[in-house]
């Protein structure tokens, strides 16, 4: 056995003091193999070292949560003995590498941690973040991006329903690729990891395993830098089809009684399911790793706890249910291996034809990994900008140019390369404040999306991480849902400066607020950590992933106007006269990026969305756009331009016009009310404490303000759906 030496520790991503720990635990050098497992358990990826403090301190606890974090996915109670089971994960690292590869084994990785606790997926959703689009490289990396996750999702059968797309020059040489799934489950049909019963068999199911994505989890543990285009062989390879058969495999698995425990293969691949199941038990394993089902030849112990390959699953069976679940899976026309046994030993002993090859303690790796409490420091605050210190451009102009920018230009390029209709079930598609689909064969439904304003994070990570959350619980209540938990998916630079951990220390603070204030918990996530490029970090993202329940489909409201004459109402402006500071108005016409981002009011967004859905509920409204990027004068562009129906606003709250138009003020929504119902809207209103103005009305085929110059909805509309399509035509 060769020596191990203080670089292949390094080359472990595991440091001195680490490495003298592992010594302690096993009481011997490790071989090669264990030192392997070592570095996937202990990294970044697999055990939250860095952040394990401050995700303890979020609110996970609700009386409609059913399983929080520490599973595969979160589990809440949606009625009628059903389950949401969903989550968000990150492939940021391997997406940069390779696009199209490392996006669809992002839609696949999610994919299996939902369906592997008993849910059928129902929703794909996806939070993505470019570089600058004039970087030489984003162009590629949207192409490859997008054609992965529409090729793997549309392949799978599982609708992509939503999601959100940036561009900034902090992600130019660290792009992000969150997915997000979420299934539906019988509530007496969910299955766990915990591994339980001495003498029970350790399955393995799916696709042969091979030599991709060995040591994926430690290289998105690690910063880039120049070689990492060369870290292609660390990146997986995804096959749909087989990813089909392997959900109706597991399906009719599960209908039997026959599973005690299933783990997907993720992170770290047979490791980390192995370990994760033996720990949650208490149990130990012995593994006969030559019985694993191998796609090359000469593999080795190391490479086959190692590997990444996709499409597998980890089990432990009923004794003597294995004949009749190897039938199912090789009725799917795939791999089905007894590979181990469950032990009492706490341990975890591999086997290599017969001999010991490594044995470790299982705890110390799953349940005691190191736990860091880094230095952080807070984010100084900015000071506000104020609206007059800011260029006035006309509002036709500004708001031509906003609608045209990168940021805010239709997503229709994107969404139209995702099957949203197939399962047939999707009732809110893509383009919406929140996607809606239907529960089968019922008249209620899922509302879903995912939000994060990363420049507001990186002004205040506080506020940030609470408009974070707050702008998934509005856009879930702009379609009549009930928000009822979250997924976040943490993306931030390196965790071993000071300033970058105070940012995620705010978002964790700010998050956590939001939550306990709109009684929204979070029940599953992921961090992703070290987002950095030859020592440039990405804008802080804390990505949120919401789902809510819609009770009665009859009762929802979208964005398009659905007829003229209807009286534009403005839901919750409050005092404030236009928040400039770090809105896309200041940095797209002034071509500033400054100041403090517009504070959450978390009462005030509480008590103006519980209203505007009860105006929803109460069927008093069918059209609601929630205000975000851009002001109001841009939600009400989208909802004209979705419609073809224009609008003449009057708008004036006692400040500059620009910063009312633009300013971007949280708790608001625009609400389309008939004009025979809004005197008494009003009156509720009123009576509520809810702050409410008419802001205009609905008709014609242009947008006014004030009774000045109109612009036609068509050529916004044609400038807006212009951009991206055009962008990705250049280099074609």
């Amino acid at each position: 056995m060769s020596k191990i030496t203080p670089e292949i520790v390094a080359q472990h991503g595991l440091t001195a003091d680490e490495y003298k720990l592992v010594l302690d635990i096993m009481g011997r050098e490790p071989n090669l193999t264990e030192l392997g497992i070592f570095s996937v358990m202990w990294s970044e990826h697999c055990s939250y070292k860095s952040s394990k403090k401050w995700l303890k301190t979020l609110p996970t606890k609700a009386p409609w949560v059913i399983c929080g974090p520490g599973e595969n996915a979160g589990v809440i109670d949606i009625g009628e003995n059903l389950a949401a089971i969903f989550k968000m994960e990150s492939h940021n690292h391997p997406s940069f590498i390779e696009p199209y590869q490392g996006a669809a084994t992002g839609v696949g990785g999610i994919l299996r941690d939902v369906f592997t606790m008993g849910a059928r997926p129902v929703a794909n959703l996806n939070a993505l973040r470019f570089g600058s689009p004039d970087h030489a490289k984003t162009r590629h990396l949207v192409s490859g991006v997008v054609s992965g996750i529409g090729g793997y999702g549309n392949c799978v059968g599982v609708p992509t329903v939503g999601g959100e797309v940036n561009f900034h020059s902090s992600y130019n040489g660290n792009i992000l690729v969150n997915a997000m799934t979420v299934g539906v489950a019988q509530q007496d049909k969910i299955f766990y990891s915990a591994a339980a019963g001495i003498g029970n068999p350790v399955v393995y199911v799916g696709s042969k395993t091979g030599r991709d994505g060995i040591h994926g989890a430690t290289m998105a543990s690690a910063e880039f830098n120049a070689d990492s285009e060369e870290k292609r062989p660390t990146v997986q390879v995804g096959d749909p089809f087989t990813e089909k058969l392997l959900i109706e495999a597991c399906m009719e698995l599960m209908a039997t009684d026959a599973i005690v425990a299933i783990q997907d293969m993720g992170a770290a691949g047979l490791t980390s399911s192995s370990f994760e199941m033996a720990s949650k038990g208490g149990m130990g394993v012995e593994l006969e790793l030559d019985k694993v089902p191998m796609r090359e030849t000469g593999m080795t112990p190391y490479e086959l706890m190692l590997s990444e390959s996709q499409e597998r699953m980890l089990m432990v069976l009923v004794p003597g249910k294995e004949d009749m679940a190897r039938a199912i899976f090789e009725k799917w026309e795939l791999d089905f291996a007894v590979i181990g046994t469950l032990t009492d030993t706490g341990r975890m002993v591999l086997k290599w034809h017969g001999e010991v090859v490594g044995d470790l303690p299982i705890d110390p790796l799953a349940a005691a990994s190191p736990e860091y409490d880094r230095p952080w420091i807070p984010t100084p605050k900015a000071p506000e900008v104020q609206p007059s210190d800011v260029t006035e451009l006309a509002w036709n102009e500004a708001l031509a140019r906003l609608i045209a920018s990168p940021d805010l230009a239709s997503r229709r390029w994107i969404w139209e390369q995702y099957d949203h209709m197939v399962m047939g079930d999707t009732v809110g598609r893509p383009g919406g404040d929140a996607s809606v689909v239907r529960l089968h064969r019922s008249n209620r439904g899922l509302a879903v999306t995912t939000d994060c304003t990363p420049r507001y994070v990186k002004a205040d990570p506080v506020e940030g991480g609470k408009q974070a959350v707050a702008e998934t619980w509005r856009n879930i209540t702009a379609v009549g849902g009930r928000p009822l938990a979250i997924t976040d998916n943490m993306n931030f630079g390196n965790p071993e400066k000071p300033e970058i951990m105070g940012q995620f220390v705010g978002a964790c603070q700010g998050i956590g607020e939001a939550c306990i204030a709109l009684d929204y918990p979070v029940v599953s996530g992921n961090v992703s950590l070290y987002n950095e490029t030859a020592g440039q970090a990405i804008l802080p993202t804390p990505a949120i992933g919401g789902v809510g329940l819609v009770d009665d489909l009859d009762k929802t409201a979208s964005i398009p106007f659905k007829a003229e004459g209807q009286v534009l109402v403005l839901f919750g402006q409050g005092d404030r006269k236009g928040w400039l500071g770090q809105s896309l108005y200041l940095r797209e016409i002034a071509g500033r990026e400054e100041g403090a981002p517009p504070p959450v009011d978390l009462v005030l967004e509480r008590k103006v969305g519980d209203f505007v859905r009860g105006v929803i509920t109460a069927s008093d409204t069918n059209t609601v756009h929630d205000i975000a990027d851009g002001g109001l004068l841009v939600a009400v562009a989208e909802m004209a331009m979705s419609s073809g129906i224009g609008a003449a606003l009057t708008v004036d709250f006692g400040g500059p016009l620009h910063a009312a138009l633009f300013g971007e003020d949280q708790a608001r929504y625009v609400v389309a009310v008939d004009a025979a119902k809004v005197d008494a809207v009003l009156a509720q209103a009123a009576a509520a404490g809810v702050p409410a103005v008419k802001i205009g009305v609905t008709g014609g085929d242009a947008l006014s303000v004030n009774g000045g110059v109109a612009v036609p909805v068509k050529a916004l509309r044609d400038a807006n759906e212009a951009w991206l399509p055009e962008y990705m035509s250049h280099g074609a």
